[in-house]
């Protein structure tokens, strides 16, 4: 199904949340309270099993002293391994497909978000290893199917949006176009190079779709013709439709990439997404190391140079806008043509994530102004509430706050007093259930969509496990 079907209009109040116990008066976890049992499935029901995750957890948990923030860690950083790979082997190869969770699709972008945590323990398991090397196999043949779909199934087969109006193929979920889908496959191949020197998972198959990689990019600059994407959906959502007969609003071709949709996979209102250009940039200078250093491809790696140079000139000089409160910021959307929106959404690429996703520095003035301003009320999809605060987005709609952006506003923050409250609004909104979530009710967090959303569960325990690492005091002091 559609992430939107999850939410059906409403937060949806899962059962889950009536489990006050773990909580004191005030929803903090007690101090004194003993954790209950692990919530990850028993060993032999688990999806993937790494050795080294598994010390890892270990590892971490000695650093924690609160019991509630070990359980969560426990629950949360495993949890994509545990419950959504599928790991095989197809012509004597790796072949790992990942799904989302609570969807049984994988989408190009989650299936990357969802493992990044496990890549610096690649080199201590060969097992995790070949789950890598099987996850960039698929994600090439899917590129190779479609590089305008965001979503997959495991086997060539329509499903429930099969009748949307474009051009689907069997082995699509969704074909939503949005740059981001593109450049995730380039970062997992980037880091994974970065921590293994590994040439094996590079193959002819994983070259043709880099190439096709920067082709799609470069028809959806639109400089010298249209382009062949449309879509349209029998649906009443604005969100779920891209403007003007599903080719979206009128741009003028000042060399960045057109979107269709979000990361959130909702529809733009002014086709260039800045924070996914800015994201294209980050990933074609990626692409052009891998080209240099393991494809030894020449061509892909000019290709590579040539437009993220593009593209970071028309962001210098379009996307940066003056702020009346802010300063200079990035916008988050703009359209050649002068119009810009000022909003952040929770899902990544969004503007505070850039900082994580390696496209700014955390400590670059722009990104410090555009940040302060995505992480205020000036931002309309901003929201503080009696519990917690933080950034939602269309899809879920105002009044809803994502676990997801309060996770990346503690790996992007330079405070430490910052960090350690993120971390605690966190343990204070998991209703019980020992997870994260989609989206939540900041007022009331027994109100959530998505009880199984397998990215930000990882993600939090990425970032417990950073803080393990960077700030152990701050851990212990929690």
């Amino acid at each position: 199904m559609d992430r939107r079907s999850f939410v059906a209009g409403s937060i949806a109040l899962a059962s889950a949340a009536a489990t006050p116990s773990l909580f004191s008066s005030d929803r903090a976890f007690a101090q004194s309270a003993a954790a209950p049992p692990s919530k990850r499935p028993e060993p032999g029901k688990r999806k993937f099993v790494s050795t080294a995750v598994d010390e890892r957890i270990a590892q971490v948990k000695k650093k924690i002293r609160n019991p509630q923030l070990a359980w969560l860690f426990e629950n949360c950083y495993p949890n994509t391994l545990d419950t959504t790979v599928d790991f095989s082997t197809s012509d004597g190869q790796p072949d790992t497909f990942v799904i989302t969770g609570d969807i049984d699709a994988m989408w190009l972008r989650d299936s990357t978000a969802q493992t990044t945590p496990y890549l610096s323990l690649v080199h201590l398991d060969p097992h995790l290893r070949e789950m890598y090397r099987g996850l960039m196999r698929r994600q090439a043949r899917c590129i190779l199917i479609d590089p305008y779909a965001n979503a997959f199934y495991s086997s060539a087969r329509y499903g429930e949006w099969k009748d949307d109006e474009t051009t689907m193929k069997p082995g699509v979920h969704e074909r939503k176009w949005e740059i981001d889908s593109l450049c995730y496959p380039i970062r997992l191949a980037y880091l994974y190079w970065q921590q293994t020197h590994d040439p094996v998972p590079f193959t002819a198959e994983w070259s043709q779709a880099a190439h096709r990689i920067v082709e799609t990019f470069r028809v959806e600059q639109r400089i010298t013709a249209d382009s062949p994407y449309r879509f349209a959906r029998k649906a009443t959502s604005f969100t779920d439709n891209a403007p003007n007969d599903g080719r979206g609003n009128p741009t003028r071709k000042i060399g960045l990439i057109h979107s269709a949709f979000r990361p959130s996979d909702d529809s733009c209102l002014f086709p260039f997404l800045v924070p996914s250009n800015m994201f294209a940039r980050t990933s074609l200078d990626q692409l052009a190391v891998i080209a240099r250093e393991v494809l030894h491809d020449a061509s892909l790696e000019s290709s590579a140079k040539s437009l993220s140079a593009q593209l970071a000139k028309a962001l210098e000089e379009y996307a940066i806008t003056e702020h009346p409160k802010h300063g200079r910021i990035f916008a988050y959307e703009i359209d050649g043509y002068g119009n810009r929106l000022w909003m952040d959404d929770a899902n990544a690429p969004g503007l505070v994530s850039l900082a994580y996703l390696g496209c700014l520095d955390r400590k670059d003035s722009l990104y410090q102004n555009t940040r302060n301003f995505a992480l205020s009320e000036d931002n309309p999809y901003y929201m503080r509430g009696k519990y917690a605060e933080g950034v939602g987005g269309p899809h879920t709609g105002p009044g809803t706050i994502w676990p997801l952006s309060i996770i990346m506003r503690a790996l992007t923050s330079t405070d430490s007093a910052e960090i350690k409250n993120c971390i605690e609004m966190l343990m204070r909104t998991d209703a019980g259930t020992g997870f994260m979530h989609e989206s939540l009710d900041p007022n009331n967090p027994g109100k959530f969509t998505r009880s199984w959303f397998a990215w930000c569960n990882s993600l939090f325990g990425e970032m417990i496990a950073t803080m393990a690492d960077q700030h152990p005091d701050l851990l212990s002091s929690i």
